[in-house]
């Protein structure tokens, strides 16, 4: 695997971290910003529109240029508007930043995949991707902590300058090393690759990336005050749950890199169905702490595992559409990610219960299970006409 693939994962790392950091930043930011825990909590959902709207756009604006200024310009800016974030004392500005960050931070993410693909090769790719994929859910198990905790010694300002130095070296090494071309990417139009992604097997798979990722952030949004308030575990434990989350997560994904292919085989179905029924088992054992905290990091390592599989099939099938089908993969597991939890709050919100979410990530996962079913039961009667 070349070093340069994991250069980028150090750049996701930091990505991530900006991403999810702001679930502990917001009552420091409100405060200090003199605005409400509502608009502080904006942040996080300006910053998840940024990444559906930017990864096409940018994807497509970029599909032309060499793969050293894409990647070069992405993560210079991500470090610009992260520092002029660290200095906002105005709340607009900074609201301002964060969607600037999350579009060129979707740039770089898709940009980043046809690049780790195709330098490490077809017989590489899912590892490849894993490789990237892991910088996210590393993020959720360091960087999303460690911000925590300098944000609650040193100010919310200090986490945010710390995202933009944690960039700096991946942006030195992309100058030196980052491939000056195309890396050997195929000079398809950009119109071309659109016509490729309208594929039946490509929607498929987005469409499930999409849900089963929905899934995973229906309850990870609500893990914290599942634990407090379900489980009455002290506030302390947090920060363990989710470390847990985010292990499970790391090693989901890594087995998937080294075991996956590209292809939705029988492993994906039966992960599916171990990930639906493993919501359901969260949902009604999370009384129990012990409990939990198992069924916690199982979800983390199946959600991942399934996701970074369904990415890398996006990227097998979309052969033709090599700049764009990193983007729409990493559109499809925004668009989960977004409304997943929204979903979730809904459905909490009228039960009062917030195992509610749990419940819901449990039906994303069955609808998974259910589209893949009938996909794959039309396919095989299709075979059988020809055949006949």
């Amino acid at each position: 695997m070349p070093l340069f693939i994991y250069v980028l994962g150090l750049a996701v790392f930091a990505q991530g971290t900006s991403e999810f950091m702001l679930s502990g930043l917001a009552p420091d930011i409100a405060r200090d910003l003199s605005v409400s825990m509502g608009a502080a909590a904006s942040l996080t959902s300006a910053y998840a529109i940024g990444m559906i709207i930017g990864a096409p756009v940018m994807a497509a604006l970029s599909a032309r240029w060499s793969r050293r200024r894409a990647l070069a310009g992405f993560l210079a800016a991500f470090v610009v508007v992260h520092a002029v974030g660290a200095t906002a004392t105005d709340f607009r500005l900074l609201f301002g930043t964060r969607v600037v960050a999350a579009v060129v931070n979707a740039g770089f993410l898709a940009v980043a995949m046809s690049v780790a693909v195709a330098l490490a090769g077809p017989a590489a790719r899912a590892r490849a991707t894993a490789v990237l994929l892991s910088g996210v859910t590393l993020s959720c198990v360091v960087g999303v902590p460690a911000g925590a905790l300098l944000g609650d010694r040193s100010g919310w300002r200090a986490v945010f300058a710390a995202v933009a130095a944690l960039c700096l070296p991946a942006l030195v090494w992309v100058f030196r090393s980052a491939p000056a071309g195309t890396a050997g990417l195929p000079d398809v139009p950009v119109r071309q690759e659109a016509r490729a992604l309208r594929s039946r097997t490509v929607w498929l798979t987005l469409v499930l990336a999409a849900v089963v990722n929905g899934a995973t952030f229906a309850t990870f949004a609500y893990l914290a005050v599942i634990a407090t308030d379900v489980t009455h575990l002290p506030g302390d434990a947090v920060p363990g749950l989710l470390a847990v989350f985010g292990a499970g997560a790391f090693a989901g994904v890594t087995l998937a890199g080294r075991t996956g292919g590209g292809r939705l085989g029988r492993g994906v179905t039966l992960a599916l169905c171990a990930l639906a029924t493993g919501w359901a088992v969260l949902a009604a054992t999370s009384t129990h702490a012990v409990a939990l905290f198992v069924v916690t990091v199982v979800q983390g390592g199946l959600s991942f595992g399934i996701g970074s599989a369904l990415a890398t099939h996006v990227m097998h099938v979309a052969t033709r559409a090599p700049a764009l089908s990193g983007s729409f993969a990493t559109v499809a597991l925004n668009v989960g990610a977004f409304l997943g939890p929204l979903l979730a709050g809904t459905v909490t919100g009228a039960a009062g219960d917030y195992r509610g979410a749990a419940w819901v990530s449990a039906a994303l996962a069955t609808t998974a299970v259910a589209i893949l079913a009938v996909a794959r039961t039309r396919a095989a009667l299709g075979r059988t006409r020809e055949a006949r």
